[in-house]
């Protein structure tokens, strides 16, 4: 395929999902190439992480920042929050490049641009430190090290897994993590918060990843084996937690799978999600949608920036518990449990807009 055909491409997609607006950077200074996406503002301002990552080339790194936002809009939405959805997304030259300070002075700068209609945070390969010099050149971004920051969300996004977890268990009729064997597919900081959270509540772990440091930490820590990367989609456990990248669900892997519940923090597990949640309902696997389960990092950060308090924020994010049964539930009225949760997320979205229109008058 070629260049005028990928753009093409993206271009639908970009019209497909409703973008607001797209915008590329380069900072010819720094050799920063950033994408920020705006999926939606309907709700408010939108909060998203900024990943840093290499791609093999720049279309891929578009309709992953597009994905990306997207999920973030249905996300907000599905966790109650008056925020919109977006992502940006930093293109490195090459993998493991270092995060300096001119990049993240121009990754600021570059957000800066928006006056707070994207509101940037941390994702992958963007550590707090990386944040705080975001923040030294943009006053709209969240999960650095200063008061009212909120840090690393990470532990609140695995606390939303356990959560989504637990609907996922009480659905099936069990109610409790003892006895049960959990597969992790990547540790990550929300992976590894996820493992230990884990294991102080019984389960038996494995875990993959492909930082040795890293799984032999969990090893040494929790009641864990671990197995290879090529091995973790197909262990037999009861709950499968896809904690890494996205896309590893399709119509190659899920036949392989040895599961019932699929619930872990991953964003936009499924490559095709209309046709893979199918399979999934198919093979009689319970998929908990990320976009629902994942969202305790969001809420934590956007609660912040809203003025939420932090208890109420530790009740927000417990609520993904009944959020995720509510979506169960709807699924006697849709074809999916993914379906039934872009159905949540849209109908609050309606009501939201609706709400706003008569506050208005």
């Amino acid at each position: 395929m070629n260049d005028s055909n990928l753009s093409l491409n993206a271009l639908e997609e970009m019209s497909r999902c409703g973008h607001e607006r797209v915008c590329y950077h380069v900072d010819e200074e720094t050799g920063l190439r950033a994408l920020i996406a705006v999926h939606s503002t309907k709700l408010g301002n939108a909060l998203g992480g900024v990943r840093r990552w290499h791609y093999a080339n720049e279309h891929e790194a578009l309709f992953d920042v597009l994905r990306l936002s997207e999920g973030m809009t249905w996300k907000a939405a599905c966790a109650g929050l008056a925020m919109g959805g977006a992502k940006s997304v930093i293109m490195l030259p090459e993998r493991g490049a270092p995060g300096t300070r001119d990049i993240a002075h121009a990754m600021g700068r570059f957000i800066d641009t928006f006056n707070g209609a994207y509101i940037g945070a941390e994702d992958v390969g963007v550590s707090p430190e990386f944040t705080d010099w975001m923040l030294e050149k943009t006053d709209h971004v969240m999960g650095g090290t200063g008061d009212g920051q909120g840090g690393d969300p990470s532990p609140h996004t695995a606390m939303g897994v356990i959560y989504g977890m637990q609907a996922s268990l009480r659905h099936v009729g069990r109610d409790q993590f003892a006895g049960l064997t959990v597969a992790i597919q990547g540790l990550g900081s929300v992976g590894t918060y996820l493992a230990q959270f884990l294991n102080e509540r019984g389960a038996e772990l494995i875990v993959a990843d492909h930082h040795d440091d890293r799984v032999q930490h969990i090893l040494d820590t929790c009641n864990a084996r671990g197995v290879s990367c090529e091995e973790i989609l197909g262990v037999e456990c009861d709950i499968m937690a896809p904690c890494a990248l996205g896309a590893i669900l399709d119509e190659k892997s899920i036949p392989t799978l040895k599961t019932g519940i699929i619930c872990g923090a991953a964003n936009n597990v499924l490559r095709d999600p209309e046709a893979d949640a199918h399979r999934l309902s198919d093979r009689d696997i319970l998929y908990a949608p990320d976009f629902v389960v994942n969202a305790g990092g969001l809420i934590h950060l956007a609660g912040l920036y809203l003025g939420y308090t932090l208890p109420q924020l530790e009740a927000m994010i417990a609520r993904i518990e009944e959020t995720t049964m509510t979506v169960f539930e709807m699924t006697k009225e849709h074809k999916t449990t993914g379906h039934a949760a872009l159905a949540l997320a849209k109908l609050r979205i309606e009501e939201g807009t609706a709400q706003e229109q008569v506050n208005a008058h």
